[in-house]
């Protein structure tokens, strides 16, 4: 038995973005940090030292490319499997073809899954003995945080190689590319695209080589030769597919940016991140819980109606739905986004959860129990409590309310912002009133009065 050859791309039937993929580092357009001379992957490929690789990147970046040049570059048999399409039957059957063909050939297997993060942990595992013991190098590819997605065994056992967006020098030389070569790209077809076409397709792809080559080659079907101009590709395009993945990382970068630009207080951050997750179809619902919890974590009492207004964000999203409670959530995200700031009640309850951890259920002070039975008023449960509203201003000057080992604890320190100004200085006041007939109390009679 031969034998059997590492082969390309048939460059005949394939779609333009494999027939030109590189089969060479140095053909690889992008990821210098990874590629270029003395970085990680150029060393490994020259020095034949592969080992299991994670590469993490958003789609069109090179992972597929990348893991199939290491193995034309070490002369390493090459498996590809999808982990959409694959089952744990098929994971289990690769494998033991790889132990095979080791034994037949000597030779190395890299095992390449596409699309990892959509492995169950079931088949993941099932990777886990054979990496350990070399029988298989394992490189998987995911546009996912792996953080999330691959079991920490897995993850543990991989180097993971972070893949960033094509820049537009980038994606300009793949254009070049595929536009130039006669053997496996359109360069027999006397193809050429103008300058305003090309730049509104590089920024279109939002940094993804494989929708440029996609549309070129769309575009090479519609005009035998000529001039590919801007109407053209805009045709072919048509309408962007915004990349958000609802269980993914860009799910959460995206809330994260929509949060911080509120608390920064920039309605147009906000207003686009809001824009970019309602094109994307995220819930309704998760965008006006995230209002809810805002409009108290960062807003409270310095617009204590803000929390009023997400509330009824939330319910206008819960009644009318999309399309129409787009408007209700960007009502609501410039109104939480313009109101004064204040933190002062998320860090008060943080500092009085924190005590509550160290010091556990510190008795209550008698005077503020509950005293429903004569047993309990006998125990002395409520005695001597003053009810506030029987004193001048609604207010006790010398009653204690925290438990004896925290007396003098202070949770809560208004700010100057917004409502929570005239609280603080409503509190203040409330302090002097303290201060006068403490020293009025100490003072001897006659003397400062």
């Amino acid at each position: 038995m031969g034998k059997p050859p590492f082969t390309s791309i048939d460059a005949h039937r394939s779609p333009l973005a494999d027939r030109i993929r590189p089969l060479s580092l140095t053909d690889f357009v992008g990821q210098e940090h990874l590629v270029a001379k003395g970085k990680p992957l150029r060393v490994a490929a020259e020095k034949g030292k592969l080992y299991s690789i994670i590469f993490w990147g958003p789609p069109g970046s090179g992972k597929t490319t990348l893991a199939r040049i290491l193995a034309n570059e070490t002369g390493a048999h090459f498996v590809e499997l999808s982990a959409v399409t694959s089952k744990l039957a098929d994971v289990r059957k690769v494998m033991a073809e790889a132990r095979e063909y080791r034994k037949a050939y000597g030779q190395k297997a890299i095992l390449f899954i596409d699309e990892i993060h959509r492995f169950n942990k079931a088949q993941q595992d099932a990777f886990l003995p054979h990496v350990e013991r070399g029988e298989i190098i394992l490189i998987g590819a995911t546009t996912e945080n792996p953080s999330f997605r691959v079991i920490s065994p897995l993850l543990s056992r991989c180097q993971v190689y972070t893949l960033n967006r094509l820049n537009q020098d980038e994606l300009k030389k793949v254009s070049e590319i595929a536009l130039e070569d006669k053997e496996k790209g359109l360069g027999g077809r006397n193809l050429a695209i103008n300058q305003e076409a090309l730049d509104f397709l590089v920024d279109y792809s939002n940094g993804d080589a494989r929708t440029v080559l996609n549309t070129l080659e769309a575009a090479a079907e519609v005009i035998s030769e000529g001039e590919i101009n801007l109407e053209l590709i805009e045709d072919v395009l048509q309408k962007q597919a915004l990349r958000y993945d609802r269980a993914g990382e860009e799910h959460y970068n995206t809330i994260s940016a929509f949060i911080k630009s509120m608390r920064g207080s920039d309605p147009d951050g906000a207003l686009y991140y809001l824009a970019r997750m309602i094109e994307a179809g995220e819930d309704a619902l998760f965008i006006a819980r995230r209002m809810v919890i805002f409009a108290s974590e960062d807003i409270g009492m310095a617009l204590p109606t803000a929390l009023v207004v997400a509330n009824e964000v939330f319910r206008a999203c819960e009644t009318i739905g999309y399309p129409e409670c787009a408007l209700n959530l960007a009502h609501g995200t410039v109104y939480l986004a313009t109101a004064p700031k204040s933190n002062s009640t998320t860090a008060g309850i943080s500092k009085a959860r924190a005590d509550v951890k160290q010091h556990g259920n510190l008795p209550i002070p008698l005077h503020l129990r509950n005293a429903p039975t004569k047993l309990m008023k006998n125990l002395g449960y409520g005695k001597d409590y003053k009810y506030a509203h029987n004193y001048e201003g609604h207010y006790v000057q010398d009653e204690e309310y925290l438990p004896e080992k925290l007396r003098g604890r202070k949770y809560y320190s208004p700010t100057l912002q917004g409502q929570e100004a005239k609280i603080k200085e409503w509190m203040d006041k409330l302090k002097e009133k303290i201060s006068v007939q403490e020293k009025q109390a100490k003072c001897p009679k006659g003397l400062g009065q």
